[in-house]
């Protein structure tokens, strides 16, 4: 147990508390077990550091900070650990990258019931399953799941500017002052576009190459590593994974043909739709649906997009602005928000009520005309014109 004392030490220590994200201030530490999944890169880990250096300080003793995959845990049991804490007086085990643990979820439950005044805080892959885990926690842990950078926390991580996050009904009624209120802080359409291209992982350090290089890193390690373990993937298959991810981001947006996708991978159908689903789950891609409550969602997706614009860019895919902005769309609205795939009435619509057309400062009002409750989301845009809005508000959303 020494050995886990001096890691927390260090690795506290190190921790930056100089920007903190607003996923902080909503996740209800205090609560007896927490979760918090995400993809690999968004910064869970970094999160969870944070809390405990604000809230505990650098020193362990209330809480203890690990890495589930030390040497530690070669030798010794989580159940073992968590007794020698609770004796010592421990009250809060930080358990970084659970998934890593192969009995975790057994032993947590136990730790739970045989020290009730003990509270447990975890992170895990986004692939991490909690309801059919070996013991089902669902009903005991309270669970978060952590995204990507939006714009708006781009702004305030990469260049200093502060502001406030929007409700999606704030932004469509209440355009004209969001955008005066941002534009006084800064030109927002360059820092979009920059965004846009390297932005949504806390890991960009000014070298665009370096960044997509580690990108494709997170892929990769999410394909070999995580997938197999976490979602069934036959190892031999990860390269067919790759090659799909590969065949999609130089089709995106993919009008799915499973048929097609089936010949081109020599897979089944069937093992096609569950790779999907996975890489859906890892957080690699988006899968809209024309009709959420359709058996046909049980079936194949109507459209796929790449999960977020910067994997486009890392991909190296086929440079297509359209793709870029509805990618954007896509993910910064499906973390809160039920996005459907509009087929024959706009772009998609939210929320089984609002139908939103994305494109450029040109784009017209023709294709959703006579739709209630309609909007068009524009690029190279800082102001509204009345139901025609920046595409940058979206980035706003949290």
């Amino acid at each position: 147990m020494e050995t886990l004392l001096r890691k927390h030490r260090a690795l506290i220590s190190q921790v930056s508390t100089d920007i903190i994200r607003n996923a902080m201030g909503s996740i209800k530490w205090e609560k007896q077990l927490v979760g918090i999944r995400g993809s690999r890169g968004v910064g869970k880990t970094t999160l969870m550091r944070q809390y405990i250096k604000n809230t505990y300080g650098v020193q362990p003793g209330a809480a203890l900070y690990c890495v589930m995959d030390s040497l530690y845990f070669t030798s010794h049991s989580l159940l073992d650990l968590a007794g020698r804490f609770h004796l010592s007086g421990g009250q809060h085990l930080f358990l970084d990258e659970v998934h890593k643990y192969p009995t975790w979820s057994k032993e947590i439950k136990e730790i739970l019931d045989l020290y009730p005044d003990m509270k447990i805080t975890f992170t895990g892959s986004s692939l991490l399953q909690i309801l059919n885990a070996d013991a089902d926690l669902s009903r005991r842990v309270l669970s978060y799941d952590l995204l990507g950078l939006s714009f708006r926390e781009y702004l305030h991580f990469y260049h200093g500017i502060k502001l406030p996050s929007y409700k999606f009904e704030q932004i469509l009624s209440d355009a004209d002052s969001i955008c005066e209120k941002v534009c006084r802080s800064c030109h927002p359409q360059p820092l979009f576009e920059s965004y846009l291209r390297a932005g949504y992982y806390p890991f960009y350090d000014g070298d665009t190459d370096d960044y997509y290089s580690r990108i494709e890193n997170v892929v990769n390690f999410i394909i070999e590593q995580e997938m197999p373990v976490l979602s069934g993937v036959t190892p031999a298959y990860t390269r067919k994974l790759k090659a799909m991810l590969m065949f999609l981001s130089n089709n995106i947006p993919f009008e799915v043909n499973i048929a097609k996708l089936s010949s081109y991978l020599e897979l089944n159908k069937a093992t096609v739709l569950s790779y999907l689903s996975g890489m859906k789950n890892a957080q690699l891609l988006h899968l809209l649906y024309s009709k959420n409550m359709s058996v046909t969602k049980m079936q194949k997706p109507d459209k796929i997009y790449i999960h977020n614009t910067n994997i486009l860019y890392a991909l190296g895919s086929r440079e297509n602005i359209g793709t870029v902005r509805e990618c954007f769309v896509v993910n910064q609205l499906s973390g809160n928000h039920e996005v459907e795939y509009g087929k024959n009435a706009g772009d998609f619509l939210i929320d089984g009520k609002v139908t939103i057309e994305v494109g450029g400062k040109e784009k017209s009002f023709d294709q959703i005309a006579d739709i209630p409750d309609s909007y068009v989301f524009a690029d190279e845009m800082e102001f509204p014109i009345g139901k025609k809005l920046p595409l940058w508000m979206l980035g706003f959303l949290y």
